[in-house]
């Protein structure tokens, strides 16, 4: 019988003591140390991902804008076709008007003037030496 009693006063301090664990375990100041705890070791891990994050976000926003910044290039040079088929028109009409022009006063260059073989006399041949 003994041997039962000790064995239940054995079981009740081993399932108070059980208990009082477990109290201390989850007790609020532990959880809070463990929470500190992990905070403590993943914290510089966080700060690296958060770095790397505003990084590539700030290339991405740079590159962003110079895609816009093309598009937007692009865009302005579809819209001035009109403009350069304008000023092909303007050349075209400028390089015609210049050749009417060429054409007129050569007429009348050739009216005027004497044929070039009067004009121009035989070049000279440079003395040769023996």
């Amino acid at each position: 019988m003994e041997d039962q009693e000790m064995h239940l006063k054995v079981r009740r301090v081993s399932d108070k003591f059980t208990e009082s664990m477990y109290v201390l375990a989850n007790e609020p100041s532990v959880a809070l140390y463990r929470l500190q705890e992990h905070v403590r070791r993943s914290l510089p891990e966080l700060v690296q991902h958060k770095t790397d994050m505003q990084n590539w976000e700030e290339q991405s926003q740079g590159a962003i804008y110079t895609v816009e910044y093309a598009c937007s290039a692009v865009k302005s040079m579809t819209n001035s076709s009109f403009y350069f088929k304008n000023i092909d028109g303007l050349l075209r009409q400028a390089i015609s008007w210049k050749e009417q022009s060429a054409n007129s006063q050569g007429r009348r260059l050739h009216d005027v003037t004497p044929p070039p073989s009067s004009l121009v006399s035989a070049p000279h041949a440079p003395p040769t030496s023996s």
